[in-house]
Formats: C-alpha cells, sequence, structure tokens
C-alpha cells in the first residue's frame, strides 16, 4: 500500500503529523524505516518549534540522509487521509526474503559505487598534509522536459559532469505525474572546491545538459 498523508504543506497537515509522532521517534516506532524517508519528502523544511515532535523527527531524519538514500515506502497512513505520496518505481525480481522495514537502497555495491570510494580515499591521502575541508552530501531533484525525453541519456548527462571534489552517487527514477519521471541522485562536495547553486546553474542546466535537464532542485543538503 502506498504512503498516504494529509497535506503537509498545511499547518493542519504538520499539527496532524506533529500529534502523530507524538511518544514516537520516528513514523513506525523506534527505527528508522522508508516511511519515515517519503514522509520527509513531502515536509518542505523544518516544521519549527510549533511542532515538537515533527521538528526532532524531521531533525533525525535529516542526520541520515547525509549517508543514506530512500528505496521504496511500505504503507502508513496520517491522520487517516489525504493524496498518495509517489511511490518508486518497483524493483523487478527482487530476492526472495526482502525486508521492507531495511534500508536497502539499491542493492549490492556496484563498480561505479567502488570506484567513487576509490577516488574518495585518493582525496583523502592527497591531502592528508593539508587541513581537510568539510563536505557535504546532497539530494538532487534532475528534471526532465517532458515524459518523451530519454532518462538513460539525461542521466548519462549528469554524470558526465566530472570535477574536482565531486562523486556522483546512487540515483533512481521516480514519478511525478501525467507520465513524467524525475532523476533523484545523490552526490558528495567537498565544500571548498564545488558549489552546488553552480554546479546547477552552469553546468547542469546549460547546454549541452539542458537538452535533456529542464530543472534540477535540491531536496536535502547535510554537512559531513
Amino acid at each position: 500500500m502506498a504512503v498516504t498523508f494529509s497535506d503537509l504543506h498545511t499547518e493542519s497537515g504538520l499539527k496532524c503529523l506533529d500529534e502523530f509522532l507524538s511518544g514516537k521517534a520516528y513514523i513506525s516506532g523506534d527505527k528508522l524505516t522508508r516511511d519515515d524517508i517519503k514522509v520527509y519528502a513531502a515536509v518542505s523544511e523544518n516544521p519549527g518549534d510549533s511542532f515538537p515532535n515533527a521538528s526532532k523527527w524531521y531533525d533525525a531524519v535529516s542526520t541520515h540522509l547525509a549517508t543514506s538514500f530512500p528505496g521504496k515506502a511500505v504503507g502508513v497512513r496520517v491522520c487517516g487521509k489525504g493524496a498518495p505520496v509517489d511511490a518508486a518505481p518497483a524493483e523487478k525480481d527482487a530476492p526472495a526474503g526482502d525486508d521492507d522495514d531495511d534500508l536497502d537502497l539499491f542493492g549490492d555495491e556496484t563498480e561505479e559505487d567502488k570506484k567513487a570510494a576509490e577516488e574518495r580515499e585518493a582525496a583523502k591521502k592527497t591531502s592528508s598534509k593539508k587541513k581537510e575541508s568539510g563536505k557535504s552530501s546532497v539530494l538532487l531533484d534532475v528534471k526532465p522536459w517532458d515524459d518523451e525525453t530519454d532518462m538513460k541519456k539525461l542521466e548519462e548527462a549528469v554524470r558526465s559532469i566530472e570535477m574536482p571534489g565531486l562523486f556522483w552517487g546512487a540515483s533512481k527514477l521516480a514519478p511525478v505525474g501525467y507520465g513524467i519521471k524525475k532523476l533523484q541522485i545523490m552526490l558528495t562536495i567537498v565544500d571548498d572546491l564545488v558549489s552546488v547553486d553552480s554546479l546547477i546553474e552552469e553546468r547542469l542546466t546549460v547546454e549541452p545538459c539542458n537538452e535533456y535537464i529542464q530543472s534540477c532542485d535540491i531536496v536535502a543538503f547535510n554537512k559531513i
């Protein structure tokens, strides 16, 4: 069952969420699950002191996003009604015994993940004698022009951008509506070397990438 909830962009929706989280650390209790990630994506910013339970929960999920990326979510209903959140595309041929409560993002480590890890280690060794610069983990939404955009080429265009201090991570396609999907992709940056705003304005939304990319949004930004 898809995750459903009342409108979390309104005060009444946030109040409902705050009441739901009373006495709980996370949506499903004491353990972070994909339900938390899905509801977190629907909350535009920290609810603030007016909603202490929701605010504490939001900060906890933000901390986890620094090193994790959401997969699919299982059913949860806040306040009993509301519009369904877009579900992540179903995984084909999922292995038997898959536990929806585990934050297993994209399965086994790929060669690309190993290469990214090796590059990070190499960068560490190179700068071992210097003061280490801060790093940040970013979750980016990359939106196409329409439902006819080749999403494989869109992702290739994104990953083709290479620069010192930029490391692309896991990605997935998520439904937007009307048959359109967006690319959600994680990246790690060295703060002194990479500006995410400049990356978007000067690389991702200009030629040649803008042949496929209509816009980009920062979903989560966390210091490591």
